[in-house]
């Protein structure tokens, strides 16, 4: 299928208040849950490299949503607001190796204040707070690559 299809069903899917989407198109379907994943996968079953790759997609799944509830049940939740990653790239605390940290935990901030770097791309994107408080938790370890949404602290 088609990137610019995706991305146009993904958008659709986004704008409207619709949770699930699945479309099948030729030999290939695709389903898109909001807050999911978008997943492509044949339906002929003369293709024997895709055949094991929809069990294994969806082992997993349920694997890791037993791990997530695991981690969630020995870890404290800490209450505040939560700053995301706001791209993907590598998470550091500070502008160089041998500086200091932007931030530590129980260091109060104001908003629009640097509290990280993220590199993407060889390029080093100082990341503001966007609340005011107390920072509770630092989520990432210095130097541990970032998702898009990821959590990087608690501040309260």
């Amino acid at each position: 299928m088609d990137l610019r299809k995706l991305k146009k069903l993904i958008d659709l899917v986004q704008e409207s208040g619709i949770a699930e989407l699945e479309i099948t198109e030729g030999e290939e379907k695709v389903k898109i849950v909001k807050g999911g994943e978008a997943t492509v996968t044949p339906l002929a079953p003369a293709a024997p490299a895709a055949a094991p790759a929809t069990p294994a997609a969806a082992g997993p799944a349920p694997g890791s949503a037993a791990a997530a509830a695991a981690a969630a049940a020995e870890e404290p939740v800490q209450e505040g607001h939560v700053l995301k990653a706001p791209m993907v790239g590598t998470f550091y605390r500070s502008a160089s190796p041998e500086a200091k940290a932007f931030v530590e935990v129980g260091q109060s901030i104001k908003a629009g204040e640097t509290v990280c770097i993220i590199e993407a791309m060889k390029l080093m994107n100082e990341i503001e707070a966007d609340a005011t408080g107390v920072i509770k938790a630092i989520l990432v370890e210095n130097g541990q690559p970032v998702e898009f949404g990821q959590p990087l602290f608690i501040i309260a």
